[in-house]
């Protein structure tokens, strides 16, 4: 028996087509239909972008309401004299420790305390703006550590020289001041160690800046450049580099970078070290070279002044001076009650006491709080081995 004849029909348009390969194209079109879909990123980016708004608004509510708690702490305190009185730098420091032990990602530690410490500068200057002097002027990085500590919400307050920002303090015409103290890679600023021989301030807290060193111009060459207007600080932390790059080119010591920048800003072939906030706020757009500094650790440590001792935070440091007598064994019967009550020594440093050929004054870091039992002991016992001892303070330690 004969196969039947196939017939043409309506779908191929009356002509046959091989079942194969008709198929196969079919498969195939459906396969790239699949593969490609242009309208489908639209869609899930929006909804993303919608879920960040939506989160944005909770965040903000959020701050809203932080704020308004923050301002009744402030009524709950009752009619205070200044700004300087509603300020806690204990309690500051247990919420950042908060904020850090909480992190769990993808943020680092440093930019949630940053955004942390903004929102609470900001809700503290309701009910008025911390005033703070620093050693000026705009764009050193004394500005910058009083900007990572008190948040922008402060109002800065330039100083000439550190003198000045302890004269302010002290007269009550600044609320804190930020004063550098040690950097890790030269060591002591022995001006404001000085400063605590006579003055009656104490130390609130204290700030940890990571230093980098940039070297700035206008016009942004480096074989232009026949001057360079840096501190004293900076040419010493940078001279490694100098050398290297630079060996003949003048190097001018001025008061400060900030003061560098702004005279190097007026030559094409003079140049200035300082740090990103001098760029910007004296004009010098062009970094010719970033992290000129030898020491890739370079970090600076401010003090935090202040006119009173503040409670524990429960993680904090105590400065002190002792001054000793002149005997035999007289440092180790300084040193020797931190060590019998358990007590870290994180630094010491003898200056002259200015009051006495060939006597000595010695700054200790000590790790706790003079309200600690154990440090009240240890004190105590060191009184009657000193021939005078000064609490310069206790504070919380540097948050990063």
């Amino acid at each position: 028996m004969a196969p039947k004849s196939s017939k043409p029909t309506a779908a191929t348009g009356g002509k046959t087509k091989p079942a194969g390969k008709s198929a196969a194209k079919s498969a195939a079109n459906a396969s790239d239909k699949r593969a490609i879909k242009p309208a489908t990123a639209a869609p899930v980016l929006a909804d993303v972008r919608a879920k960040i708004d939506e989160i944005d608004r909770t965040i903000q509510a959020l701050i809203a309401e932080r704020a308004n708690f923050a301002h009744q702490v402030g009524k709950a305190k009752g009619k205070l004299a200044a700004a300087v009185d509603y300020y806690r730098p204990e309690r500051e420091a247990q919420v950042l420790r908060m904020v850090v032990d909480r992190n769990e990602g993808p943020l680092s530690d440093e930019v949630l305390v940053h955004v942390y410490r903004e929102i609470m500068s900001a809700c503290l200057a309701q009910q008025e703006p911390l005033k703070i002097g620093y050693l000026g002027p705009e764009g050193t990085f004394s500005q910058q550590a009083v900007l990572k500590h008190f948040g922008r919400s402060a109002v800065g307050l330039p100083m000439a020289t550190i003198e000045e920002v302890f004269q302010e303090v002290e007269a009550g015409n600044a609320d804190f001041g930020v004063v550098p103290v040690e950097n890790s890679g030269q060591g002591t600023i022995q001006v404001t160690l000085d400063m605590f021989l006579t003055s009656n301030l104490k130390i609130c807290g204290e700030v940890e800046l990571r230093v980098h060193q940039y070297l700035l111009s206008r016009n942004g060459r480096l074989e232009d450049i026949e001057r360079i207007y840096a501190h004293s600080q900076s040419f010493a932390q940078t001279a490694g580099w100098l050398r290297s790059h630079l060996p003949k080119v003048e190097k001018i010591a001025v008061s400060s970078n900030a003061e560098g920048a702004r005279r190097a800003r007026n030559a094409e072939d003079a140049a200035a070290i300082g740090g990103e906030s001098a760029a910007h706020v004296y004009g010098l757009k062009k970094v010719i070279m970033k992290s000129i500094e030898d020491d890739d650790d370079n970090t600076t440590r401010f003090l935090v002044i202040g006119r009173q001792i503040f409670p524990t935070s429960g993680h904090d440091r105590t400065s002190v001076l002792v001054f000793i007598h002149d005997k035999p064994g007289a440092l180790f019967d300084v040193l020797s009650p931190f060590a019998r009550h358990g007590i870290s020594m994180n630094r010491i440093e003898s200056r002259p006491s200015h009051q006495a050929k060939w006597e000595y004054g010695f700054f200790i870091d000590l790790a706790g709080h003079v309200e600690d039992e154990a440090m009240k002991q240890a004190l105590a016992e060191l009184e009657a081995h000193s021939a005078q001892i000064k609490v310069l303070g206790s504070y919380p330690v540097a948050i990063p």
